[in-house]
């Protein structure tokens, strides 16, 4: 397959997961000139025992962060914080201010306890892929906040279950 084909396919596939409905998460991790977080829709659940789970991160300044730190936690959201995932999903957007509701554990990393879960991790693998990163982690900690509808990520936007 030549590079023009294997473009086309990758463009596709991209249109196919636009159409394919993803919960949102955000992945924070202490940097090592501060906090450091992106938005995630690739974390899923891999094992039980040990417990672990996956995310993917493209090359981006906080994703080099991220894979670089020794631990960090995914958060994942409900709907009272779709604006919180927007900012963490651009460049340039607010992240970790007071406003926010930001803590700090004491091993160090950044933590939102009222996001619908919280699990504090530690990486096992990570597998480059392309220009992206697969990251397998160990799931050390687990914190449980309010209940809250699903923050779904579809078609480019963060919505709540009642709007899909």
């Amino acid at each position: 397959m030549d590079l023009e084909t294997l473009h086309g396919v990758g463009e596709r596939m991209k249109g196919a997961f636009r159409r394919y409905p993803t919960g949102v998460a955000v992945i924070a991790a202490a940097g090592p000139d501060g906090p450091v977080g992106l938005t995630a829709s690739s974390v899923a659940s891999v094992a039980v025992d040990p417990p672990a789970l996956s995310f993917s991160v493209m090359g981006s300044q906080s994703a080099r962060a991220l894979l670089t730190a020794p631990g960090f936690v995914v958060h994942l959201l409900g709907t009272r914080h779709a604006g919180l995932a927007h900012h963490f999903a651009r460049s340039g957007g607010e992240r970790f201010t007071p406003g926010q509701g930001w803590s700090t554990l004491p091993t160090g990393e950044p933590i939102l306890f009222d996001a619908v879960a919280a699990l504090r991790c530690a990486p096992l693998h990570r597998v480059p892929v392309g220009d992206s990163t697969l990251v397998v982690a160990k799931v050390l900690e687990v914190f449980h906040g309010p209940e809250d509808r699903p923050l779904i990520h579809h078609s480019r936007q963060f919505m709540s279950t009642e709007e899909f």
